[in-house]
This record gives structure tokens, sequence and C-alpha cells, in this order.
């Protein structure tokens, strides 16, 4: 009886991580540094929205075309606003309008999106462009772990996307 006793606390106790080899949040490992490609793209955005996870939320950028420069990192927080949010600002090196001058988002060179109120970690989006470069601003509730990736597709088009977790 005792050596039954002796394993089981032994494995008990083998089994139990100490908190500096836990797992991060829902096995996040991403940090808040500056993500970018200096490669040219060739394309055209042709739509913006989000998406509420498990233990992030998610940015889409939707390109026509392949997106292959970008540039994503936190700036300095606003001090025109009451209240402070951390500020993720994308740069993609994509137009907001064909070559024939017809907005290919929005109906201007800025647009807004809205319905944050039941995300956990962002709170605006904004952006806008013309020929070159779109910007846009995305305002999380503080400066959290993100990580972008590019998809291909649908067809010839391609993603950017820009994941920011809850929590760290």
């Amino acid at each position: 009886m005792r050596v039954l006793l002796v394993v089981v606390l032994a494995v008990a106790t083998m089994s139990v991580a100490s908190p500096a080899e836990a797992a991060p949040y829902c096995g996040i490992r991403w940090g808040s540094l500056q993500k970018y490609s200096s490669a040219t793209s060739i394309g055209s955005i042709t739509g913006v929205r989000a998406g509420r996870h498990a233990c992030y939320d998610r940015l889409v950028i939707d390109v026509a075309g392949k997106v292959d420069g970008y540039e994503v990192q936190y700036m300095p927080k606003q001090t025109t606003s009451r209240t402070e949010f951390a500020h993720l600002q994308i740069n993609v090196d994509a137009a907001m309008i064909d070559p024939a001058g017809h907005f290919t988002f929005g109906n201007d060179n800025n647009f807004v999106l809205t319905g944050f109120s039941k995300y956990r970690t962002f709170r605006a989006v904004r952006g806008g462009g013309l020929m070159k470069n779109a910007i846009i601003s995305l305002d999380v509730r503080a400066r959290l772990p993100f990580r972008m990736f590019t998809l291909d597709g649908p067809g010839g088009g391609s993603r950017l996307v820009i994941d920011v977790a809850h929590r760290w």
C-alpha cells in the first residue's frame, strides 16, 4: 500500500507544471513588436472585415491581387481622446482606387468600421488611402500580442490577416 501511495504521489507531482513552464494563454506565443515586409504589392483593397474568436479578435483586409508589402506596428498612444486605447497601425502596399479612378472599397478615400461593442479587444477601425498605400488604424483596448500573416485567394486575390489576442 505504501509503495502504491508513493508511486501515485510521484506521478502527481511530475504532471504539475510550474508557473514558468505553463503554456501561455490559449497557447498564444505572439509578441507586440513590428512585423513587416518591404516587398512591393500589386493590387487594391476590396474589403476590410472583422471577426471574433475564442482567444483573439481578427481583422482581414481583402486585396484584389497579391499583397506582399505591409507594416504592422503599435504607435504611441493618442492623447486627443478621452479614452486611451492602444493604436495598431497597418500600412498596406495596396491602392484603394483602381486605375480608372473608381474606389475599390467604400465611397471615398476614407472608411470606418463600426459594431465592436461585443468584441473583447477591438474598439475601432478606420482607414484611408488612394493610389499606392492604404493606412488602417486599429484601436485595441491595450497593447496586446498580435500576429499577422497573408493568405492566397479567393481566386487571384489575397488577404492580410491581423489577429490581436484578448490578453497576454
